[in-house]
This record gives structure tokens, C-alpha cells and sequence, in this order.
């Protein structure tokens, strides 16, 4: 068959995004943020992220129709993310999506955002030949997936058990006075810091915890850690050397993605490594894993930074390798999961 021509519709949290793809051609990618009304209140409000898709909805389509030249009409399926992510913000894109597909009667598809964000890989560097390995990261998950077949075979090998890797950056900027959201302003300021200055601990790294948790991950104690320095140095009447923490915090975390990932892939077998999420944009991950995996003869993919954030080309990218594979439709009473398991990539 001709490659298919999907539109993808994404607002699992803060992003009101809309992509349109023709198989592993993008069309269209337009995002509209509401990040900046979440600034004040230094993350995330469930309401205010649902109210700003409402507004954005149309106007992003619009926007999407007008970059690409594609009209509803004329696409062959519409994909939307209906899980996991922030239960409000999914039901309005997943009643948008409703919506058009039964107004114009097009196929509809409920997928998987993490997933998505592997998928979208494919857009920049062509697809899978062969299973992959994926490190997703971002304030709300950081995973380790086997991604055997990209549209019905992904398996979780390992994830967070506290905090996100986004969220500790977050966090870590609050403690710093950092705007957030706090993962760019971190890379930024960690620049010009020393990452050896401060011997930060490195979460599930010993040997005792090789065995149960061996591709998982753990920022909480790190993120204490950061407290009870910050603490220190101001009660001693110290100047806080923000730079030297934020580059010591920000070493911290990359290493141990990165170390546990390229564990990951030799013990699987796999010698591609897919980077996506939000925090795949930070500069040190990414000089890291593609240091580290290279070492390891592993083939690093990480699409560029504005594909890496939440955004609708991924959904309608993963939409499309769905469609190509002939997977069958979602029901038009699809309903939203904000947990949904990484392994059910077509809900």
C-alpha cells in the first residue's frame, strides 16, 4: 500500500500538539505550550493544562492544516494519545480526535505517548530495521523499553522508582533558584560549573541492587542529597556554587542513564539506542550516551530537540507504522488510561 497520511493529536500534559506525517514524511508540527502559565506555580496544574488545550485545539489544527497543505479530508487515519499522562488534559484531545474522526469518517487510533516518543525516531532517521533499545526521559517518566516491533511488541525493562529524571531537575532548580521548568536552566548554568566539584550519589548503582533492580532508576536520594548541600552551605554563611552543584546534580543522573542503558542493550543483545522525551534535549545526556553507547559499538538515534518534547508528529508517527501494519482501529468509545502500560501500544 501508499504510505499513509496520518494526523497525530497529543495533550497528555502541558503541549497542545498537532502533527500530520505521510509514513516517515513530516507535513506538519505545530505545538502550542501552555508552560508559561504553569511558571508561578513551579509545575504542572492539572486544570490549567486542560483549559489551555481547549482554547488551542483549533488553532493548532488550523495551523497544521495550513503548514502542510493537508486537509482533513484527505488523511487516511487519525491518531491521538490517550495515555498515560494527565487524565484532563487527555480527554480533551482524545474528544477532538472523536470528534473529526466520526464528522469525517476516518479511523481512529488510541496510542500509546511513550511509545510515541520512540516512534518519532523514525522521522528523522528512517525506520527500524531491527530491534531497538529506548531510554525515555522526561519530567513525568524515565524508562528503559525493548522495542522489538514498534507498532504491537514493547517491553518495560526498567523505569523509575520515585522521581522522574525531569522532575529532579525541577526540583533541583527550585532549590538553586532556577526558573522552572528547570531541566534547560540546569544544563545552562551547569555549563559553566565543574561536575567533580560535589561527589553526589548515584541512585540503585551498587552491587546489592544489581539483581532486583538493574535497569532501574532512582533520583530521590539525589535530589536530598542536593537539598541537605544547599543547606549546609547557607547555614555556614557560604556563597552557593550554583554552577559547580548544577553541573555535580547533572553528572549525577546522565551517568546513570546512561550506564544502566548501554547495560541494558549488551545484555539484550541489541546495538541500536533510541533517546526521546524532554530531558533528551539536555546537552551532557546526550554527549554522554552518545560516548558511552559508542564505546559499546551501539548506534545512538536521537531525534533533534523539538521533536524530542511532547508533540503531535510523534503520535501521528507511530499512527502511521500502526496503519502501515494494518492494526486494527480503536472504538470510537475509547477511553483515556493516564496509566496506560508501555506494552499496549494500540489501546
Amino acid at each position: 500500500m501508499s504510505e499513509p497520511v496520518v494526523l497525530g493529536i497529543e495533550t497528555s500534559c502541558d503541549e497542545t500538539g498537532v502533527g500530520i506525517v505521510k509514513g516517515t514524511e513530516l507535513l506538519a508540527h505545530a505545538v502550542a505550550s501552555s508552560v508559561e502559565e504553569h511558571v508561578r506555580f513551579g509545575g504542572v496544574v492539572p486544570e490549567v493544562a486542560s483549559r489551555a488545550h481547549l482554547e488551542a485545539m483549533v488553532p493548532t489544527l488550523e495551523q497544521a492544516y495550513t503548514e502542510s497543505g493537508v486537509r482533513i479530508q484527505d488523511v487516511d487515519a487519525i491518531a491521538v494519545t490517550c495515555g498515560p499522562g494527565l487524565t484532563g488534559a487527555l480527554l480533551v484531545g482524545v474528544a477532538a480526535a472523536k470528534a473529526l474522526a466520526l464528522a469525517h469518517d476516518k479511523p481512529l487510533y488510541g496510542l500509546n505517548h511513550l511509545v510515541s516518543h520512540v516512534a518519532v525516531d523514525q522521522l528523522e532517521h528512517g525506520r527500524f530495521d531491527r530491534p531497538v533499545a529506548a531510554l525515555l526521559v522526561s519530567g513525568g517518566h524515565t524508562e528503559i523499553l525493548l522495542v522489538e516491533d514498534i507498532a504491537s511488541d514493547v517491553t518495560m525493562l526498567g523505569s523509575t522508582i520515585d522521581d522522574a529524571a525531569g522532575e529532579a531537575f525541577d526540583k533541583v532548580a527550585r532549590l538553586l533558584g532556577l526558573p522552572y521548568p528547570g531541566g534547560p536552566h540546569v544544563d545552562r548554568v551547569a555549563a559553566d560549573g565543574d561536575p567533580t566539584a560535589i561527589a553526589f550519589p548515584r541512585g540503585l548503582m551498587a552491587a546489592k541492587d544489581a539483581e532486583r533492580y538493574r535497569y532501574d532508576f532512582s533520583f530521590s536520594g539525589l535530589k536530598s542529597a542536593v537539598s541537605r548541600h544547599v543547606q549546609r552551605e547557607r547555614a555556614a554563611g557560604r556563597e552557593l556554587a550554583v554552577a559547580d552543584v548544577a553541573a555535580s546534580f547533572q553528572d549525577a543522573v546522565v551517568d546513570v542513564l546512561t550506564r544502566k542503558t548501554v547495560q541494558a542493550c549488551r545484555d539484550h543483545g541489541v546495538d541500536t539506542l533510541v533517546v526521546g522525551g524532554g530531558v533528551a534535549a539536555n546537552g551532557r545526556l546526550r554527549e554522554f550516551v552518545r560516548e558511552r553507547a559508542g564505546a559499546a559499538g551501539i548506534d545512538v538515534r536521537i531525534p533533534r530537540p523539538d521533536l524530542c518534547t511532547d508533540n503531535g508528529a510523534m503520535v501521528a508517527a507511530l499512527g502511521a507504522e500502526v496503519v502501515r501494519r494494518g492494526e486494527r482501529p480503536s472504538s470510537l468509545d475509547l477511553p483515556v488510561d493516564s496509566s496506560l502500560p508501555v506494552t499496549a501500544v494500540v489501546a
